[in-house]
């Protein structure tokens, strides 16, 4: 059910399904982030989108664990499967991070930046056409 006035509403799940949510509102296009941390949580590299936490109903929290990689710096997962489904900072706390894939599709979002470049594993050559923020 859409929130009326919102004209957004997303939904997604972690890979086994204990952990769904909605967004009611307006989701930033996707960004890459090649950080060492979010390297080595995700495996490649962190596709996220980002919504505002008050349009964010996350229906069960029960399987929902947080890892603080670093001072004020914390990733959401499923206990349960492994899926990495969030990203918060206590520099922006009414915003999280969204993990791409955990939407689902069609999710109408283009990614359109990357960051952390420098970073990035010596295998991975970044794609051609994203707007580099900072390496």
């Amino acid at each position: 059910m859409e929130v009326p006035g919102s004209g957004h509403r997303s939904t997604g799940q972690c890979a086994c399904g204990a952990i769904r949510y909605t967004v009611h509102g307006p989701l930033r296009p996707v960004m890459n982030c090649h950080c060492h941390r979010c390297r080595r949580i995700t495996g490649h590299f962190m596709a996220a989108t980002s919504a505002d936490l008050a349009d964010l109903l996350v229906q069960s929290t029960e399987t929902l664990r947080w890892y603080e990689a670093a001072a004020g710096v914390f990733y959401g997962f499923c206990s349960t499967c492994g899926s990495s489904l969030f990203w918060r900072n206590d520099d922006e706390p009414g915003r999280w991070s969204i993990g791409a894939g955990t939407l689902d599709p069609p999710t109408g979002l283009e990614t359109r930046s990357s960051i952390w470049i420098a970073e990035a594993s010596d295998y991975h050559e970044a794609p051609s056409g994203s707007t580099r923020l900072y390496d």
